[in-house]
């Protein structure tokens, strides 16, 4: 391994080293509240409040998954996995998304078959809880704001919308409190679980397109061609493939037809071109230069 390459290794651990650590006191933090929170939407009668609580209980449950995920994600490349752990922490956060989905649609079905028993849940204790709710996942989603990873992006989301929850509660319960309409209650529910699964649909998109080895989002095929092309030497380029690892490290192959068989001038246009994609973003490259009377067997595929 190269030293550029070691050094791209070391930067991406020490990420997710950072973000492991970020995880884990997401974890501790939803653990803790969620345990207040199931004791409070029945102390308030509250379904919106219970249905951030069980919304919870699955973001303790994911967040436990992510945290543990991070971590094995921070070993290097091994005899079994040669480019490193770091999908693990993508599958992380694909999961994630995959449970708030399914959790979205439960509570909302639940709640819809709730709408003609609607009653008056207790509106003081609601707002006591939406303030506490706003504080504790408020710190915990900063503490996750700008992370690289999928997974910690995926976690640092259930944050978010727990944070926009608490809100939507907190509001709901000043209404409740001086007009009395109950019905407030259930359709904050509702809102709040329409919210998640649209969001939710979104990472479980953007992960499939990385299990599926989709081009990455930010990815220019045509841009790194050009680029490769303005090389010395450089003829054609061909039978280019570009994919993530975790939604941050990009990987490329790429065929280069040169017009030189001199070793010192291919290897100066390996180095140049590695330079060029690091520019670029791309943090590992494979390059295979080609004579253009060479026969390449992939070209056409």
């Amino acid at each position: 391994m190269d030293h550029d390459h070691a050094h791209a290794h070391d930067h991406a651990g020490h990420d997710h080293a950072k973000g492991s650590g970020n995880l884990r006191l997401a974890f501790f933090f939803n653990l803790a509240f969620t345990l207040i929170e199931v004791a409070g939407g029945f102390w308030t009668n509250s379904l919106a409040v219970l249905s951030d609580a069980m919304h919870d209980m699955g973001d303790v449950l994911v967040l436990g998954a992510a945290w543990y995920l991070s971590h094995l994600a921070v070993r290097g490349r091994d005899a079994k996995y040669s480019y490193g752990y770091g999908r693990y922490s993508m599958l992380g956060g694909w999961l994630t998304a995959l449970v708030l989905a399914i959790g979205s649609l439960v509570l909302m079905i639940f709640t819809l078959s709730r709408l003609n028993d609607v009653h008056e849940p207790f509106a003081n204790g609601m707002i006591v809880l939406g303030v506490f709710g706003l504080a504790m996942n408020g710190f915990a989603a900063w503490k996750l704001h700008g992370g690289s990873t999928l997974n910690e992006r995926g976690a640092y989301l259930h944050l978010l919308e727990d944070v926009l929850g608490w809100a939507a509660v907190l509001v709901g319960a000043v209404v409740i409190r001086f007009t009395g309409w109950g019905i407030v209650d259930p359709l904050l529910s509702v809102a709040i679980n329409l919210y998640v699964f649209y969001n939710a649909v979104g990472t479980l998109r953007k992960g499939t397109g990385i299990l599926m080895q989709r081009l990455p989002e930010d990815y220019n095929e045509r841009a790194v061609a050009e680029a490769l092309l303005a090389l010395p030497h450089v003829v054609g380029a061909h039978d280019q493939h570009a994919w993530t690892l975790d939604g941050d490290y990009t990987v490329l192959t790429v065929h280069l037809c040169v017009d030189t068989s001199d070793a010192g001038e291919r290897r100066a246009i390996t180095n140049e071109a590695r330079i060029k994609l690091k520019e670029m973003s791309i943090a590992h490259a494979t390059i295979e230069l080609e004579l253009p009377e060479d026969e390449c067997a992939f070209e056409h595929h």
